[in-house]
């Protein structure tokens, strides 16, 4: 059974509890430390196991782009053979 965003939300504030060593008075802090850090997780692009999924390379088009600048591709020409 998959838990709720408030259980992972829960369980990922005591998570952080735990690392600071237990500290009174900073259960709001931890709490919207989780719930910013499941918002960040469920507006990238994730998997279903959690790992991030890499966005397709953009194809580039006839051009390189050098410091913002696009320059055309040479043009490419036909080589031709003399005739005899």
């Amino acid at each position: 059974m998959a838990e709720t965003r408030d259980e992972w939300i829960k369980k990922r504030a005591y998570a952080l509890w735990e690392e600071e060593g237990y500290p009174t008075g900073r259960e709001s802090i931890h709490w919207d430390q989780a719930r910013h850090e499941r918002e960040a997780l469920e507006g990238s692009a994730a998997s279903s196991d959690g790992k991030e999924v890499k966005p397709k390379a953009k194809r580039s088009v006839a051009g390189s782009k050098t410091n913002g600048v696009v320059t055309s591709a040479p043009k490419r020409t036909a080589s031709r053979k003399a005739a005899p």
